[in-house]
């Protein structure tokens, strides 16, 4: 399997992802997104040094997974590419701040270290959230939830768009793909002078099919904005849902909960 057809495959699973039947998904979007960016907004705001304090947003996540009965291993392998960049932006910060903050025994531990751990951690937690929202929630009902908060509709209708026909312009530039082995047999890859001619037929090819997709659209009824499929109505366990996590991110972070636990153990 090619890198175009892999990443095919890998979209048509996020769809069979979203369609599962657990607990987690039957959550109203609203909820869901809400809390979602709840969560990432309080993780963000977390200062550099509070690592401990941190570690405690761990929780939602991992108990978010395992209630919608997704693997978090899947979750990192599909973001592969996006995780090393997200890593990568605290790791000068231990050359800039070589101060010792704390102390393992006689070994001592740089601000800087501290805070590229706390900086990686964010984001690898609000990748997560991220993909967990996505996971667990279709495309167009996402869409609909954002449309009943007033998002305007070409935001929507280009998120829709957007993510239901990239397949489209990856089939396409599969397609070519292999017509271009067929004709340069045991060649690595496309020839550099290939590339501009490649780019251009992708180009025309993607117009194509743009067009033809844009009048099936019409011939459905497409008339500017998409007949989203309605969000459920919500439910009583929706509400607890929200005003729970949202208590308990507020807790989390007002509160340093592994300190305060380690002060009762050691009775200090």
């Amino acid at each position: 399997m090619d890198k175009l057809a892999k990443a095919q495959h890998e979209l048509r699973q996020m769809d069979e992802l979203a369609a599962g039947s657990s607990a987690f998904h039957r959550l109203h979007p609203l909820s869901k997104l809400a809390v979602t960016v709840f969560y990432i907004a309080l993780v963000v705001s977390f200062p550099k040094y509070d690592l401990t304090g941190l570690v405690v947003m761990l929780l939602y996540p991992v108990l978010a997974f395992q209630l919608a009965g997704l693997r978090i291993r899947d979750c990192f392998y599909k973001l592969r590419v996006v995780l090393p960049l997200v890593c990568a932006v605290g790791l000068a910060n231990p050359f800039f701040d070589r101060a010792p903050y704390l102390y393992f025994g006689s070994v001592a531990v740089s601000g800087g270290g501290i805070s590229m751990l706390t900086l990686m951690m964010k984001g690898v937690f609000s990748l997560m959230v991220s993909f967990l929202l996505i996971a667990t929630t279709r495309i167009d009902v996402l869409c609909a939830a954002l449309r009943q908060l007033h998002v305007p509709q070409l935001i929507t209708s280009l998120l829709l768009l957007t993510y239901r026909y990239i397949t489209v312009l990856l089939g396409e530039a599969s397609a070519m793909t292999t017509a271009y082995r067929l004709r340069a047999p045991g060649q690595k890859g496309l020839h550099i002078s290939a590339w501009g001619s490649f780019l251009g037929q992708l180009l025309l090819r993607s117009m194509d099919r743009a067009q033809q997709l844009y009048g099936s659209m019409l011939l459905r009824g497409y008339r500017g904005e998409f007949p989203y499929c309605a969000p459920p109505k919500a439910r009583i366990h929706d509400v607890l849902f929200f005003v729970c996590s949202i208590a308990a991110f507020i807790l989390a972070r007002a509160v340093n909960i592994p300190q305060v636990l380690g002060a009762l153990v050691t009775g200090g």
